[in-house]
């Protein structure tokens, strides 16, 4: 069985490509760090996992997914290779994500989106903070219902 989970926090934004053709097909790509169990001489440390959507979810990705942003994937690891433009073999590993969600309020995530940028001196500005419900929850914008990666 070919089935993993993650979760960890989008290092920028998703990267969506459309397919040529009639019937163009929605692809993002985002990276996900991942924080590793066990620290190494008392640092955390995190892997840096390539993540790719298709079709529905990969717009979901798009309109919705923003660097710093803490999320949950289900999917399964693809293995691939290509012949760059030098002549050289490259492999690659990524996750085909089959589900995709939230796994934190959108004010936390803003927090903390603000904190990686701080962190790590990125130029790009951070999302604009949004005012969670009392519960705590994230307030999902109207006439997306059927767009949602989750039951």
């Amino acid at each position: 069985m070919n089935k993993v989970s993650l979760m960890g926090r989008l290092t920028r934004d998703p990267d969506i490509r459309y397919s040529a053709g009639d019937s163009s097909l929605a692809v993002a790509r985002y990276t996900l760090a991942v924080d590793r169990r066990f620290k190494r001489d008392g640092e955390s440390s995190a892997d840096f996992i390539g993540c790719v959507a298709f079709g529905r979810s990969a717009e979901f990705a798009e309109k919705y997914l923003r660097q710093g942003m803490r999320i949950v994937i289900t999917g399964r690891i693809q293995t691939g290779s290509y012949t760059n433009r030098e002549g050289v073999k490259v492999y690659t590993t990524d996750v085909v994500v089959e589900d995709q969600e939230f796994a934190e309020s959108k004010s936390v995530s803003d927090s903390h989106a603000a904190s990686y940028h701080q962190n790590y001196s990125n130029p790009a500005p951070a999302p604009s903070p949004s005012a969670a419900s009392a519960d705590g929850f994230m307030n999902i914008p109207d006439g997306i219902e059927e767009e949602l990666p989750f039951n």
